[in-house]
């Protein structure tokens, strides 16, 4: 029974929702959840029904709801001060505070770091430094960004068209002209079933080389790449493929963008994905972990050799003429000193390697084996399972994606959220980084109950 229903009235009404099929929401046939609380990993919506939160919100909820540590510092620093600006060298205590935070967690070449809101305008931010870094080393003619197909990089105009998903580009006349997209390293849908993972590694570097060759290295200025593919499916690099990708972009002088959105301040187990996986990025995104949400805030963190080029561009060009009125917001600013002093205090990015390896590898032997899984695979606290039609031939379900949600909505009826990732039928998983093995249980439990429903 619905305990409210003129605000789910005024919902349908009223509210235009991201990514949701508008108008089956507005006629009534798309479910609707109103959330008003939540404590640990798990959420509760108006009704009283309780949900493990298998993806941590939109994977970014890392300490977990409910933490008073966080929402107490934002109060305090609205009550002092709720807004000033980060124009023209103004900054706040919180500001100042988070930008030495992050720097003293960043690898050890980076230099700065920029605050925006979200993900996609970080994902702007770079682009538009990228291109001014090659204009001040007169090196104009490389402006040309390779992006990944299955890649996510926000939903703006740039950084819309750096995501490889089909879904953010049709009828949005994107991708735009300089966004170019190599091959996803996505060994379970390699081209060749026969492909070893040694070779389809090669098959990724030899197609990034083509590529590369055919545009002209003169006029490529970066390459960006999630650590391990996120929306695009959970999916972990295959071995060799940053150390040979690295050693093209050296190659040729291509920068390196490694997109952390999701990776970065402990999901992999480590505080970046760029540790894990022994990268060198020239730039970094960070955003969602880096306040667990609790309040709007992202960055982009710039190496010491980039930093001492954008130095040089205004002693030659006058004041760096970028900014949003929201940067380094000192609310959000607040939002993540309290929560990177909670994810040490927490030891969450150790629970996150403990915890998400017990996670994958529960869920790896209770379903790896089912009929219509191909693949069970994940890294720190994120797993996906891959459906498919039939296991033996990897054919996939047509339309991709009807299946999956079948599933996923019948482990919402057991009280667990997991997450549909789009252009396929992938049940992705992303909980809080304080997920108990308990919880990790109750996860796999409803993946394999949920199975059972759909597939009999």
């Amino acid at each position: 029974m619905l305990t409210n229903d003129q605000l789910a009235h005024w919902d349908r009404e009223n509210f235009f929702h991201p990514s949701t099929h508008l108008a089956q929401f507005a006629r009534g046939e798309a479910p609707q959840r109103i959330v008003t609380g939540g404590e640990g990993a798990t959420i509760v919506d108006r009704d009283g029904n309780r949900l493990l939160d298998g993806f941590a919100g939109l994977y970014c909820v890392n300490v977990g709801y409910g933490r008073t540590e966080i929402s107490e510092a934002i109060a305090r620093q609205a009550h002092d001060l709720a807004y000033y600006h980060a124009y023209a060298g103004h900054g706040t205590e919180a500001s100042i505070t988070l930008a030495k935070m992050v720097m003293d967690r960043a690898p050890k070449h980076m230099s700065r770091v920029y605050f925006g809101l979200g993900g996609s305008d970080a994902n702007e931010t770079n682009i538009k430094l990228v291109w001014y870094y090659h204009n001040i080393i007169g090196k104009p003619e490389k402006k040309k960004i390779i992006a990944r197909q299955r890649g996510y990089h926000g939903s703006g105009l740039i950084s819309g068209s750096l995501t490889g998903l089909p879904l953010f580009h049709v009828k949005f006349d994107l991708p735009l002209d300089r966004i170019l997209h190599t091959e996803a390293p996505y060994f379970y849908r390699r081209p060749d079933p026969a492909m070893s993972e040694a070779d389809f590694t090669k098959h990724l570097i030899s197609h990034l080389e083509s590529l590369i060759d055919r545009e002209g290295p003169d006029t490529i200025a970066a390459f960006i790449g999630e650590p391990l593919l996120g929306t695009g499916g959970i999916v972990p690099p295959p071995a060799g493929y940053w150390d040979g990708v690295q050693k093209v972009l050296k190659k040729h002088d291509i920068l390196l963008i490694a997109d952390e959105v999701v990776t970065g301040f402990g999901r992999m187990g480590a505080m970046f994905g760029s540790d894990h996986y022994g990268l060198t990025p020239d730039i970094m995104t960070i955003a969602k972990g880096l306040t667990s949400a609790y309040a709007p805030l992202s960055g982009s963190i710039v190496s010491k050799e980039f930093w001492k080029v954008l130095e040089r561009g205004t002693d030659e060009n006058g004041v760096f003429g970028h900014g949003w009125t929201y940067a380094a917001h000192p609310i959000g600013a607040a939002a993540g000193v309290a929560n990177l002093e909670l994810i040490d205090k927490l030891e969450l990015v150790k629970n996150a390697r403990e915890t998400g390896a017990y996670f994958v590898g529960a869920m790896r032997e209770a379903v790896g084996g089912h009929k219509h899984v191909g693949e069970v695979r994940g890294d720190g606290m994120l797993c996906a399972v891959e459906l498919v039609e039939d296991r033996d031939t990897r054919r996939f379900f047509d339309p991709a994606g009807a299946a999956c949600a079948k599933v996923v909505a019948a482990m919402a009826r057991r009280g667990v959220i997991a997450r549909a990732m789009p252009h396929s039928d992938i049940i992705g998983f992303a909980p809080p980084l304080c997920l108990t093995r308990e919880e990790a249980d109750t996860l796999v439990s409803a993946t394999v109950e949920a199975l059972a429903e759909v597939f009999g």
